[in-house]
């Protein structure tokens, strides 16, 4: 049966596709698209079509309050998004107040679901992936006397800092340099002239986008450091602007379809004859997007108050990235994916749990 536009399900759909975080919300936009079609394919939910509405945050945090408040104007039930932490922190308390049900695909800093019980996430939180590095740089690389270098405009890349300083001084190692940047800053040398000085084990650059330039020139002025990260640099963008002459350096993100299992085997078939490119943050927000799916139908309504009822109780949920069990904060337990780029490629090292 053909269903009018009123009966559809509304859901909004909230990243960049302007702005500095354009080109790393891409794949965003085509997990939730891919998710919607699958959805529809199979009929829908509660016997209705969802209509996806996609909205524009500027890449800033008052373009993402603007973005939620047009949602909220178009009489969406969920909102998926957003990307960057602070888009989510501009966000979220909107539509707290609103009652209408977030979830992120990717905004690790832990701040973004304490906003309250209407804001979800089906990443782990940068306290998980930070403290894993920090393991990991000690423990398998050896590293004891490191760098840290953050963007201090970003809540995400101070969130990481603080917690891998953390974990790198519990165990023994020492934070000689914290140094930072801004996040539109092109010329690093002197921070990076700094590190290069002191001859230390490793630099841990917690950035987006960005990094890319920042590891290209650590490496044309001969710095020998391994270089570290987090989520951000898992995208096109960082290795274009440099991560692609990396030969050192390790980062941690959420999922890889190098990690095989039946069901990512399975996504990343389905996925590729859409779109060309496969990558974490696609199949994080179509995770986002089926596991409110699988909420709606739990609920059996539209109604935004038991929709949220049934994703707080979300329990061993099968997603792409990881089973699903929401915690009281709204936030997964899951595992961090540590990737290795060698040649300027990503290569799959291990799956941790902090």
């Amino acid at each position: 049966m053909h269903l009018s536009a009123g009966e559809n399900i509304k859901i909004a759909a909230v990243f960049s596709r302007t702005g500095i975080a354009a080109d790393y919300n891409t794949g965003h936009f085509h997990g939730v698209r891919f998710a919607i079609h699958e959805i529809n394919k199979g009929g829908g939910l509660l016997g209705k079509r969802v209509e996806l509405l996609e909205f524009d945050n500027m890449s800033t945090k008052i373009g993402s309050k603007v973005a939620a408040d047009k949602a909220i104007q178009e009489g969406v039930i969920a909102v998926i998004g957003a990307s960057w932490s602070s888009h989510s922190l501009g966000m979220a308390p909107v539509l707290q107040k609103a009652g209408i049900p977030m979830i992120t695909p990717d905004s690790t800093n832990a701040e973004v679901t304490r906003t309250g019980d209407y804001i979800f996430r089906v990443c782990f939180i940068d306290p998980f992936q930070a403290k894993v590095m920090s393991q990991f740089a000690i423990k398998e690389l050896k590293a004891k006397r490191v760098a840290i270098l953050k963007d201090v405009r970003s809540d995400y890349s101070m969130g990481l800092s603080q917690v891998f300083r953390k974990g790198i001084t519990e165990m023994g190692g020492s934070v000689i340099l914290d140094l930072s940047y801004m996040q539109k800053q092109v010329d690093f040398s002197s921070q990076l002239s700094l590190i290069k000085k002191m001859q230390l084990d490793a630099v841990y650059i917690a950035g987006h986008d960005e990094s890319g330039f920042i590891v290209k020139q650590a490496r044309n002025i001969g710095v020998e450091s391994f270089l570290l990260g987090g989520d951000g640099w898992d995208t096109a963008a960082f290795l274009l602007n440099g991560g692609n002459e990396l030969s050192k350096g390790y980062y941690t993100t959420h999922w890889s379809a190098l990690a095989e299992s039946e069901i990512s085997l399975n996504f990343t078939k389905k996925f590729g004859e859409f779109y060309s490119k496969v990558e974490s943050f696609a199949a994080l927000s179509y995770d986002a997007t089926m596991l409110l799916a699988n909420a709606i139908d739990r609920a059996g309504t539209t109604n935004r108050i038991k929709i949220r009822e049934a994703l707080a109780r979300t329990e061993n949920y099968p997603g792409v990235t990881g089973s699903i069990t929401f915690d009281k904060h709204g936030d997964p337990i899951k595992e961090v994916v540590i990737m290795k780029l060698e040649k300027g490629e990503p290569h799959y090292v291990e799956s941790l749990f902090p």
